[in-house]
């Protein structure tokens, strides 16, 4: 029950690729860190006549000004202002930078003519291509909880599962405990406490090293949302093959592990809470390829062998309303 920002079709590939010189370097040209420089600043500061300004004439033709001021507003409208940004490389005629917006890290590329004007623009995800892919986990892992609990959201289709646009959490599991009439609180639902996995203990699924630890923000109100950090009181652990499992939404000053702590297949992290953008107490967990969240790739997750409605199954990746328990 967590979305983190994402791209919907920020953007057009403007290749109007005029005289360029070559760019076989991959140091930043003195001319693309001139004209980037001017585009950052025009941007943070809502200056897009600016931006236009600095088009070619051809980029103009393309991009009129009025889709210029719709794409601009649009994207701080989604991303917010560029906090930081660095060059990376050339791709083909570009210079691509890595840019680091208020909500969102992408690749921004410029492509400039020699005149000084751009006349290619194209902004996409970040990604790093020498981050390892990993498609499934090779650790056995064991469920982080004990008795039966209900995935709330789990699977490979948007049906079953809404993380699957996102690429960090297009394997994530939001995991609750149910009673037999289905509710997930004992009353009304008003309060965290009514909740039947508000406090549950949380357990390391297997070996390995505390690489991150949030604590300290406050659990929301059932049916509430707090976007300020949306994960809320988290943990990340790193297990022996380099895959990090990352559970999200304590419950506030509940984490027992500190960062660069190791730790035990079954060693309790913390308690389920309601904190970050959770709605209402609930686990979340998946797997990634890194550490950072904003440029991660999610990882398939299986669990070694547990029972799932009643059964046991081995090796086996959970789905949408299954009920499971460790074996």
């Amino acid at each position: 029950m967590w979305k983190l920002f994402e791209v919907r079709t920020l953007l057009l590939i403007l290749a109007l690729l005029f005289t360029l010189s070559n760019l076989r370097g991959q140091t930043e040209k003195a001319v693309y860190k001139t004209v980037a420089g001017k585009f950052e600043s025009n941007y943070n500061n809502n200056n897009y006549d600016s931006i236009f300004a600095l088009f070619s004439a051809e980029m103009q033709k393309a991009l009129p000004a009025d889709k210029t001021l719709d794409f601009l507003n649009a994207l701080k409208s989604q991303a917010g202002n560029i906090k930081k940004r660095q060059f990376v490389k050339y791709e083909q005629t570009y210079a691509s930078y890595k840019t680091n917006f208020e909500r969102g890290l992408f690749a921004l590329n410029i492509s400039v003519d020699n005149n000084l004007k751009i006349n290619g623009l194209f902004l996409k995800p970040f990604t790093d291509d020498n981050l390892p892919k990993i498609e499934r986990n090779s650790t056995k892992l064991q469920l982080p909880f004990t008795g039966e609990w209900t995935v709330f959201w789990g699977g490979d289709t948007k049906e079953l599962n809404y993380h699957v646009e996102n690429q960090a959490q297009k394997n994530a599991f939001d995991i609750v405990i149910r009673d037999t009439k289905g509710n997930s609180f004992k009353t009304d639902g008003l309060t965290n406490e009514d909740y039947y996995a508000f406090g549950k203990e949380i357990f390391a699924p297997c070996d390995g090293k505390i690489v991150l630890v949030v604590d300290g923000i406050k659990d929301n109100k059932p049916g509430t949302l707090n976007p300020v950090y949306l994960p809320g009181n988290s943990v990340i652990l790193k297990d022996s093959a380099n895959e990090y499992l990352f559970f999200a939404h304590f419950k506030q000053h509940s984490l027992r592990v500190t960062e660069g702590q190791k730790v035990k297949q079954g060693q309790i992290l913390g308690l389920c809470g309601n904190s970050g953008n959770s709605s209402e107490p609930h686990l979340h967990f998946h797997i990634q390829n890194t550490e950072d969240m904003n440029i991660a790739t999610g990882v398939k997750c299986y669990f070694d062998q547990i029972l799932v409605n009643g059964q046991i199954k081995t090796d086996y990746s959970p789905v949408k309303d299954d009920k499971i328990k460790n074996k």
